[in-house]
């Protein structure tokens, strides 16, 4: 029986990832094929975040770290947040949403939504 619980990026996320990584660091790009076998793994953050994490097929999880390829703003006021994609010991690992002025989205943003820093 496989213990692999890792699901297909939805849509949504695969257009999300695609797109930050179009428009990250000069490095992000380089993910891009990466995101072509990427997985979402079964973890889940426990202040019910949006944030995922990736596994790519063929590669074993990634280390904990993180090096940000993209990161955005999305939202206004109050209901403002950042939304980052980041990689660990160059794998492809995950998407992380977080608050600034309340708590951090529980859904992941339209790339149409983000705007830089």
């Amino acid at each position: 029986m496989s213990q692999n619980r890792n699901r297909p990026l939805t849509d949504g996320e695969r257009q999300l990832a695609h797109w930050m990584l179009e428009n990250g660091t000069a490095e992000a790009k380089q993910y891009l094929s990466q995101l072509e076998l990427a997985e979402v793994t079964s973890w889940k953050c426990p202040c019910g975040c949006a944030s995922i994490h990736f596994q790519i097929k063929g590669h074993p999880e990634a280390p904990p770290g993180v090096r940000i390829l993209g990161d955005f703003l999305v939202g206004e006021g109050e209901n403002q947040a950042g939304v980052f994609i980041y990689s660990s010991e160059g794998l492809l690992s995950g998407l992380e949403v977080y608050g600034l002025a309340g708590d951090a989205p529980r859904t992941l943003p339209r790339p149409v939504e983000l705007r830089p820093w």
